[in-house]
């Protein structure tokens, strides 16, 4: 029995506009609720299944992909770099919407076994949008205090102050509205409670998990840890051995799980065993505390895919 055939279709989206590569035919479309609509009707007027790609623009591909996603439409969200580099492969060195929709329909048929993005659930998403809010209130944070130097006039040493007083609000009260989304969803209390039952795992590191890491749980060890850039990338040719390092990655989880490291490497026994074995090998601090960071990610993968396993306390 044959497979049905798959078509691939390029789209990129821009804040404004969606450019689609309609099988070789371009189609320039505005990205507003008439635009998606019209998408679809035309994807579902082909002959044969599709399946969209597009790329990660920073959140300005939801509205979009969302449409797909409610019109039972296959998709799937890439990484811009990952394209650039097979367009670079390809020859393609310019750079247009047009193009790039090309480009995309080209990487999707050529990727094998490339995963379709799940739509995620609606208290995942709230959750995840809370979780940016949270990292970007403690950018602001932190640069607030970072601005406190001697000598500075006290009306503006007090309006400062003021200022990260007010943040530092903020912050407790969006940490509030996540523990919240969290509780209010069975399936999400109950991954929460697994990972905080590590030592060094907390409720912002939990949260940070469950709405940047919706995988977490269900993919293999190796795919997770890459997913996230904290697995090691060979560097040899030949009879050289170059170092290995870490590159790409969700950066904002990657973050939350180094700083878990940190305090896991003080009070977790099997990971502070583990880090310091390291450093005794020699290993530099934060090589120690990059394996120690994977280590700990794998040991929460493992929990929530298997309900018998128990951390070590």
């Amino acid at each position: 029995m044959s497979l049905p055939i798959v078509q691939y279709i390029g789209l990129d989206v821009a804040k404004r506009s969606l450019d689609v590569d309609l099988l070789g035919s371009p189609l320039h479309l505005a990205h507003d609720g008439a635009g998606c609509k019209t998408l679809v009707a035309k994807l579902r007027a082909l002959p044969h299944p599709v399946h969209v790609v597009c790329e990660a623009t920073g959140g300005w591909e939801r509205p979009v992909v969302g449409a797909l996603h409610a019109a039972g439409i296959t998709v799937s969200v890439v990484n811009p770099r990952q394209v650039r580099d097979y367009a670079r492969g390809i020859g393609k060195l310019a750079k247009t919407d047009k193009i790039d929709a090309k480009v995309l329909s080209a990487f999707g048929a050529s990727v094998k076994d490339l995963h379709p993005t799940s739509p995620p659930q609606a208290q995942q998403s709230e959750l995840a949008a809370w979780v940016t809010r949270r990292e970007q209130l403690q950018s602001m944070l932190q640069a607030e205090v970072r601005r406190q130097i001697p000598g500075m006039p006290k009306p503006v040493a007090k309006h400062l102050q003021a200022s990260i007083a007010r943040l530092q609000k903020e912050l407790k009260s969006v940490a509030q509205k996540m523990a919240k989304i969290i509780e209010a969803n069975e399936s999400m209390a109950a991954a929460a409670k697994r990972l905080q039952a590590f030592q060094g795992v907390g409720p912002g590191t939990a949260a940070t998990l469950l709405g940047h890491l919706p995988e977490l749980g269900t993919l293999e060890d190796n795919a997770i840890a890459a997913l996230i850039g904290v697995a090691p990338i060979n560097n040899d040719s030949g009879p050289k051995t170059g170092k290995r390092f870490i590159r790409g990655g969700r950066s904002s989880v990657r973050s939350a799980l180094y700083m878990a490291a940190v305090c896991a490497c003080r009070c977790n026994p099997v990971l502070k065993h583990f880090y310091k074995r390291l450093r005794d090998k020699g290993k530099p601090f934060k090589v120690a505390l990059i394996a120690t960071a994977r280590k700990l990610l794998i040991a929460l993968n493992t929990a929530l895919k298997n309900p018998q396993f128990q951390p070590v306390q």
